[in-house]
């Protein structure tokens, strides 16, 4: 397990944040047998595909209002087009997902940052995709889901980060480490102490509701 650098990342080229929203990748120089500017294009569109709705939904989440949103996701991938060629060449055949949400995390924490507020749209309107981990007993239903999901904006914000990603990305802990730039078992226990925070909660809510029928 490598460790933590000074700026809280785990050491990994692709999660050490940029000044500009973007995960810095260190490069050496030209690679040798660099791929065309063509076949990075046709990449990047692929990748662009295969991740809007994820960047998106993330995005939505984070802010709130479809507008800013949608600002926030083109935002993002025009960073990540910039970065593109180093990122390929350093992921080492992982996958960039994770590097695409720490983008919009960094760019979402700006928003916040420069505006001074938090979001203020109801969180249960997006489409959170079902997750199949068995940690996540707590959402038993897709209503249960959205309850929720509206409890989010009141936990601390690394919690929310990381379940905003569990529940409505679906991404595995592994993912959401090199997202937010944790270690594996920083992650773990963050989200272990989310998900039993907003159960806790979701349970006096039902208990709450009980009592008034």
């Amino acid at each position: 397990m490598s460790e933590k650098g000074p700026d809280g990342s785990n050491g990994d080229p692709l999660d050490r944040p940029a000044e500009d929203g973007s995960p810095e990748v260190e490069g050496t120089g030209e690679a040798g047998g660099s791929e065309s500017k063509a076949e990075l294009d046709r990449a990047f569109e692929k990748l662009y595909r295969d991740h809007l709705r994820d960047v998106y939904s993330y995005s939505y989440y984070r802010v709130g209002n479809h507008h800013d949103a949608e600002d926030l996701t083109e935002q993002t991938f025009l960073q990540a087009y910039r970065h593109f060629e180093r990122a390929r060449r350093e992921s080492d055949g992982r996958p960039l997902r994770p590097w695409l949400i720490r983008i919009a995390h960094n760019l979402a924490s700006n928003y916040h940052r420069d505006r001074a507020r938090r979001p203020t749209a109801a969180l249960d309107l997006a489409d959170p995709a079902p997750h199949p981990h068995a940690t996540e007993d707590v959402v038993e239903s897709r209503e249960k889901l959205r309850t929720v999901i509206d409890e989010l904006s009141d936990l601390p914000e690394d919690r929310r980060e990381a379940l905003i990603m569990r529940f409505a990305l679906g991404m595995s802990n592994r993912e959401i480490a090199r997202a937010l730039g944790r270690t594996d078992g920083a992650t773990k226990v963050l989200i272990h102490r989310g998900i039993k925070q907003l159960s806790e909660r979701v349970e006096a809510a039902e208990a709450l509701g009980g009592e008034d029928e």
